[in-house]
């Protein structure tokens, strides 16, 4: 059938190739035909589309496809169905039938599923009705809705046009959204949930424990422990009693060659001067500047560029820097200092007090900050333990920390300080918590020459470059340590039966462990350490102290409890004071420092938690004991033994 171009009022949409006859609408009825059926489209059969085809008259025909803008309606258009009817008579032909209304803002549109517009604009389309090509003539039934009754459509709701394509990319972004919404709450859940551990790097290989059991029968059963669910008084007073059959400190250890320490921290050794001055107290030492004097000496420091803190001291120390450089023969010389004494530890014993208190000490300087945790930790790249490897610290940027309390010095030797006597007092402290025993890093960067333990330790180091440090360590009830350290880091969840439920956790890792290896590499196992739930390791003093104390003798050393300093805070800011040889103060000086009130007490909500249970307390009483019981021979102090009457801090 050919159908001839349309008259100037019709607007098309859409083309057909098909021969149908379509009865013409009432003169004054506007009105819009759908068909809903499935097509050939582009070549692929069954594709289903949906047309809104404007009622033309059957013998127009249209030559192209395309797409006209959504016009809007004044009246609702109204449904076309199309039924089939074999015994349908033809229309009357063209010349008989009456012209067609203009027709003005009709709702002309459809929805194409299938292949691009493009191949749809140079295919023909071809309609299919079940399958099989639509060779019968067609009736269109034309029904009205009214305008209110229309039923709204799923993507109105986004205020968007469903025939655009801003349309579809706009429920897609909406999908995102939602999708991102939905994993940042779950993570928001897990994180304040709480009761993860990250595992620095390395899973735990100590997932199940060995327990005797001594039932009936000849010979021990071993069976796995579920360490989930274990809360069987017997059976963890088993483990510890296994553990406590381990232990032994008569292993000697093996002090490394100072040409092997070198080997390992050439940069720092080349930057370290092998000899302090003279008539200064402190360790400290001229070093050539090589820079340009105009040039930001502090903008490469990795502590100035993570902590915000430290902002404006670095930003008075660029400002002094030129002022301090020491000019002779035609070179740049500035000051550098070393720590003449360190707080190594422990954590949660007292440190901060102590750092406090020495602070208003006249004689005292410290770093920029109680903790810069070098030598344990930013010298290997370590900023937080479950974060991996960051960029390593270099010594420089250690060393600058000390620049402030340095310039002092170096102004009471050129005669810039009021007063300059022949040996400066003024000595610099430092207050890592973590330098007693951390030594986590080691196995990430020297070779495993011992293979259960670490080659070098952090007293190596120091040892090598300053040989009459002093280093004081502050102590505690392990028991009541590990319960403060569990409340202290602990995010979420917190409680008595869930710190029960860690240290009965622990306790069989570290059974597992020293099943295999020695106490002392089991002490120092990174992949231990981590997997714990609880730091158990970090209460096991003497391990750490006799392995101190063998590079640096029992004089450097001052160990203190923090029980003492608690009921007589005089008597042990006294005792640090003769120790640091310090000179006399002032009563009013005195009282200042010992009667301020205590520092990093612990939160009032985690008092609310009350103490741990008591089956626990017995639990972690029997396991430090035999380790209390060597401490307290070392140090010549039964104090140190922390029995069952000693008070909790």
């Amino acid at each position: 059938v050919h159908i001839p171009p349309p008259s100037p009022h019709t607007t098309t949409q859409s083309t057909y190739h098909h021969p149908v006859h379509i009865p013409p609408p009432s003169p004054h009825t506007t009105t819009q035909s759908t068909y809903h059926h499935p097509v050939h489209h582009c070549g692929l059969p069954d594709v289903a589309i949906l047309l809104h085809l404007p009622f033309i008259h059957p013998s127009t025909k249209v030559a192209s496809c395309s797409l006209l803008p959504r016009q809007p309606p004044i009246l609702a258009p109204p449904t076309v169905t199309p039924l089939l009817f074999p015994n349908f008579q033809h229309p009357p032909p063209p010349n008989q039938v009456k012209p067609m209304p203009i027709m003005t803002h009709a709702n002309y549109k459809y929805t194409l599923l299938g292949s691009a517009v493009e191949d749809y604009r140079k295919r023909p389309l071809l309609l299919q009705v079940e399958d099989r090509p639509v060779n019968l003539f067609a009736v269109l039934e034309v029904k009205r809705e009214p305008l209110g009754l229309r039923r709204p459509r799923p993507w109105c709701i986004l205020g968007c046009d469903p025939n655009t394509l801003a349309c579809f990319r706009k429920f897609r972004l909406y999908s995102v959204l939602f999708g991102l919404t939905v994993i940042f709450l779950i993570m928001a859940s897990y994180v304040l949930n709480g009761d993860k551990k990250g595992l620095f790097l390395t899973p735990s290989p100590y997932h199940f424990s060995v327990v005797q059991n001594h039932g009936s029968g000849s010979g021990a059963l071993l069976f796995p422990f579920n360490l989930s669910s274990a809360k069987d008084y017997d059976n963890i007073q088993m483990v510890v009693k296994n553990i406590a059959s381990k232990v032994e400190f008569n292993v000697s250890r093996q002090l490394p060659d100072r040409r092997a320490l070198i080997h390992s921290e050439p940069h720092l050794f080349s930057i370290v001067a092998r000899k302090f001055l003279a008539n200064v107290k402190n360790p400290c030492w001229y070093a050539e500047h090589t820079g340009n004097v105009s040039t930001d000496p502090y903008g490469a420091n990795l502590y100035a560029r993570y902590s915000r803190r430290f902002k404006t001291v670095f930003e008075y120390l660029r400002n002094a820097f030129r002022e301090h450089l020491y000019g002779s023969g035609g070179h740049h010389y500035r000051m550098r200092c070393l720590p003449y004494f360190y707080i190594i530890g422990q954590p949660k014993c007292g440190t901060t007090d102590l750092f406090d208190r020495l602070r208003l000490h006249p004689e005292i300087r410290f770093t920029t900050f109680k903790e810069p945790h070098w030598w344990t930790r930013k010298r290997f790249g370590i900023i937080r333990l479950s974060d991996g490897f960051h960029e390593r610290y270099p010594v420089e940027d250690y060393l600058d920390l000390f620049d402030l309390a340095a310039w002092q010095i170096q102004d009471s030797l050129t005669g810039h300080a009021p007063k300059v006597p022949d040996r400066h007092n003024v000595i610099i402290g430092e207050a890592s918590a973590s330098t007693m025993w951390d030594n986590n890093a080691w196995v990430y960067f020297y070779d495993n020459g011992t293979e259960a333990e670490p080659p070098f330790l952090i007293q190596d180091f120091i040892h090598a470059v300053q040989p009459d440090a002093r280093f004081i360590v502050m102590l505690r009830d392990p028991v009541e340590r590990l319960y403060s350290d569990y409340l202290y880091f602990g995010i979420a969840n917190k409680s008595a039966e869930d710190f029960h439920d860690k240290v009965s956790e622990s306790l069989q890792l570290f059974e597992g462990c020293v099943l295999e290896f020695t106490m002392r590499s089991c002490v120092y196992n990174t992949t231990l350490n981590n997997a714990m739930p609880v730091r158990l390791q970090v209460g096991l003093y003497v391990v750490y102290i006799l392995d101190w104390l063998t590079v640096y003798r029992r004089e450097q050393l001052l160990v203190l409890r923090l029980e003492d300093h608690a009921s007589n805070r005089k008597y042990t800011m006294n005792k640090v004071f003769d120790f640091l040889k310090l000179g006399p103060l002032t009563e009013q000086k005195e009282a200042e420092i010992t009667k301020s009130p205590a520092s990093n007490t612990r939160r009032p909500a985690d008092k609310n938690l009350g103490p741990m249970l008591p089956v626990t307390k017995e639990i972690l009483r029997d396991f430090y004991s035999p380790f209390n019981d060597k401490l307290a021979k070392v140090l010549s102090n039964d104090s140190f033994r922390w029995d069952r009457h000693s008070k909790r801090i």
